[in-house]
């Protein structure tokens, strides 16, 4: 008697004789003869008594071939046979079109699901070969029933599901101060530390390369300045041996001779020591210059993930007040603002200033300077971008202003918007941690499927039972993946868990990393509050006060429940503002297609990014800060304030200072400022007309729009989904105070 089925992933379950009988009357139903219920029956027992205890689909099939053929319904084997062949065909095709759809470039959701990622190169058909046929086997023998149901009526994403089965981490914070003084090894030859700024700054380079290939997610160096500042100094005292050297003369006591700043000055004028002394610190500018242009080229160009994808990469910086802090942080802005190759913006790394009450807050701060100098240059590249360290959710009681190690204790952020800060089981901190995994529930459709209740009450009583199921569901999954990864050895992640994880040091090659890997964090995440506002009230909570308060009763709602979470599975969860990209328009087309288009919620390409303020609706800057802002509290896994500013930004820098200030007042996180930023793809001109057809400098009409996708720069939007460029297409300015 048959007991289990060997389906064809390999997966066994248990025997189910309805189903020989289900296809055998499929059958009977495509001939003149009709249905035979006794049979259906005959056969049905027959095979399930006679057949082996355990038996494969294929030879259960065969069985059901081989007892209608020897029976007197001959008409029906032949459509049975005809429909094993089309069900045969039918699955081969699926992979054969979506492989056909890589092989000629098709621009589709599949080639255009990441737009920093080059899908149309041998490496990049190669990924998305390899992802596209690792998602069914994730589907097959990774997730739960629950899980696979969830996802497959669009309730539920789960993000680099194809790197799932690789247990690889999301991203990580790179203590960089580690590689720097002890070198590293990635699994081949070793990497020396370093001794001058040049080699600091390829090191950083390699670290978030090597990392990179180890993780599914970004890179990011919490305290660029910092880390670099120690081989500012390095490298001043190696130009001032130089010196020596050409002089004869003993200036050892300049070696550590406290310098308010590093500035290249003319040598006019000077004389004597102050000569020799401004000689040596415009060299160690020049060389700092150097490594900062180099550190910003080689993010752009290096590649990873197979030679398709350059670093997704971040930096964090703004708070180092010493000497040499600040020349890093002069050096990098400089040579940002300048850009790179034929003078184009940098893509890579995102940038990011921390901004801090006494450290760079008013004038009369150390910093402040630089931080008009990050505006200039915001107002150019689009980066950096502002992380508010005075937030009340961003503080440290630790942090201490005249504390030289005082960077562990400021939060940092990778450039799209995820943050790791709150830890119940470590140091609060940013460093030596990252995302594990995170997964993004679609609360529109939870919405609209509550819309046909007449009751308000109740239709939001639903509305939340049903948000309480998928926050289960969801926090299950990524407890369950966690598990997954904790079963990976240390030696699998070369460089990640031996030199960058918190606690890594404690790792042999052969352990597992589950001791070590609950410092980092599980995202939930959701997308389209707008418009799950919509279905549930009829407005959006940039319009409506009554449905601002609704939204921020969910988001509420799902931060408790995720506070639940960590305690149950003893994990640090917190809720995320899914910054969607490919997402955003897969969830909305699937629930178009069952319920239509409807007013406000499914009648776009997309959904709106998380908690968001629609692209569409236009409203001032500081209505849309007084809106988002509460959000961010809530969503300490991560978020992003956006503003898009009119006309050429490089001429109103001020105006990006009033939005960063603005941030302070409302309490928001984290932020960054759109403007318009025309680039030719021949020669690499910038400007920011509003209309540009033909390039002034070449002449070439091959032009494009700079533009920010979901918190990252992409060079060019032939790259962007479909979804993501209707929303770009809709985008309005936010004018006004």
């Amino acid at each position: 008697m048959i007991q289990t089925v060997i389906k064809r992933d390999g997966r066994i379950v248990g025997f189910n004789e309805e189903k020989i009988a289900t296809a055998i009357r499929k059958a009977m139903l495509h001939t003149e003869g009709g249905e035979d219920g006794y049979l259906i029956r005959q056969i049905t027992n027959r095979i399930s008594c006679n057949g082996k205890s355990q038996m494969s689909v294929e030879a259960i099939q065969d069985a059901v071939e081989m007892e209608l053929m020897n029976s007197s319904r001959k008409d029906v084997a032949q459509k049975y046979i005809a429909y094993r062949n089309q069900r045969s065909i039918a699955r081969k095709a699926k992979t054969r079109d979506i492989f056909l759809e890589i092989i000629n470039i098709k621009s589709n959701d599949i080639t255009r699901e990441n737009a920093n990622m080059n899908a149309d190169t041998p490496a990049g058909m190669m990924m998305k070969f390899a992802s596209e046929t690792t998602k069914p086997f994730v589907d097959d023998y990774l997730l739960s029933e629950e899980v696979r149901n969830a996802v497959a009526n669009n309730y539920l994403h789960i993000h680099d599901k194809d790197y799932y089965p690789t247990k690889s981490l999301t991203c990580v914070q790179h203590p960089l101060d580690k590689i720097l003084r002890h070198g590293f090894s990635a699994g081949h030859g070793e990497s020396r530390p370093a001794k001058r700024i040049e080699t600091a700054s390829i090191l950083g380079c390699i670290s978030l390369e090597t990392a990179q290939n180890e993780m599914h997610g970004g890179q990011a160096i919490p305290a660029f300045d910092f880390y670099l500042a120690p081989y500012v100094r390095f490298s001043f005292i190696e130009e001032v041996k130089t010196v020596e050297q050409l002089t004869g003369k003993d200036l050892s006591h300049l070696y550590h001779k406290e310098l308010d700043d590093f500035i290249d000055r003319p040598l006019e004028g000077l004389d004597g020591e102050a000569r020799m002394l401004q000689h040596a610190m415009n060299r160690t500018v020049a060389r700092v210059h150097q490594s900062m242009e180099a550190f910003i080229h080689n993010m752009n160009t290096i590649h990873s993930r197979g030679g398709n994808q350059v670093v997704f990469s971040s930096i964090n910086y703004g708070t180092d007040t010493s000497a040499e802090g600040r020349c890093i942080i002069r050096e990098l802005l400089k040579t940002t603002y300048r850009g790179v190759g034929n003078g184009e913006t940098a893509i890579f790394p995102i940038q990011i200033w921390k901004k801090k009450r006494g450290v760079s807050y008013l004038p009369e701060d150390r910093n402040y300077d630089l931080y008009q100098m990050a505006c200039k240059v915001t107002a150019r590249r689009f980066f950096p971008n502002f992380l508010n360290l005075d937030a009340t959710f961003n503080r440290s009681k630790e942090w201490r202003a005249d504390d030289p190690l005082r960077y562990n204790h400021e939060v940092a952020t990778m450039g799209c918007r995820t943050r790791v800060f709150e830890n119940r089981f470590g140091p609060k901190t940013s460093i030596g941690r990252g995302n594990l995994s995170f997964s993004t529930i679609n609360i529109v459709r939870l919405a609209i499927e509550c819309m046909n209740i007449q009751n308000y009450d109740n239709r939001i009583a639903v509305f939340f039972s049903k948000l309480d199921y998928m926050l289960d569901v969801t926090a299950r999954q990524l407890h369950e993946r966690m598990e997954f990864q904790k079963t990976a050895y240390a030696k699998q992640f070369p460089l990640l868990m031996r030199s960058l994880w918190l606690g890594c040091e404690s790792l042999g090659p052969n352990d597992t990393i589950a001791s070590v890997i609950n410092q980092g964090t599980l995202g939930i995440g959701f997308i389209g509050l707008a418009e799950c506002l919509v279905a549930l009230t009829g407005k959006h909570h940039g319009e409506d006060a009554a449905a601002q308060e609704l939204g921020l009763k969910i988001v509420t709602y799902m931060r408790d429940r995720a506070n639940q979470f960590s305690e149950q599975y003893q994990h640090n969860y917190s809720i995320l503002a899914t910054p969607a990209e490919g997402l955003s328009g897969r969830f909305t087309r699937r629930d178009r297609k069952q319920y239509g288009s409807i007013p406000g919620v499914t009648d776009r390409e997309y959904y709106t990014n998380s908690n968001h303020v629609p692209v569409y609706y236009k409203c001032s800057a500081r209505h849309k800060a007084e809106v988002e802002a509460p959000y961010h509290d809530l969503t300490r896994g991560g978020h992003i304030f956006y503003v898009e500013m009119d006309g050429d930004a490089t001429h109103n820098p001020e105006a990006i200072m009033h939005i960063v200030d603005m941030m302070d007042k409302y309490n928001i996180g984290y932020g960054s400022v759109n403007h318009n930023r025309n680039r030719c793809l021949d020669c690499g001109y910038e400007n920011a007309a509003t209309h540009l057809d033909v390039c002034p400098k070449c002449g070439s009409e091959h032009l494009d729009k700079l533009q920010r996708i979901t918190g990252y720069l992409v060079g060019t939007t032939d790259r962007w989904n479909n979804a993501k460029l209707a929303e770009l297409k809709d985008r309005v300015t936010h004018i006004g105070k």
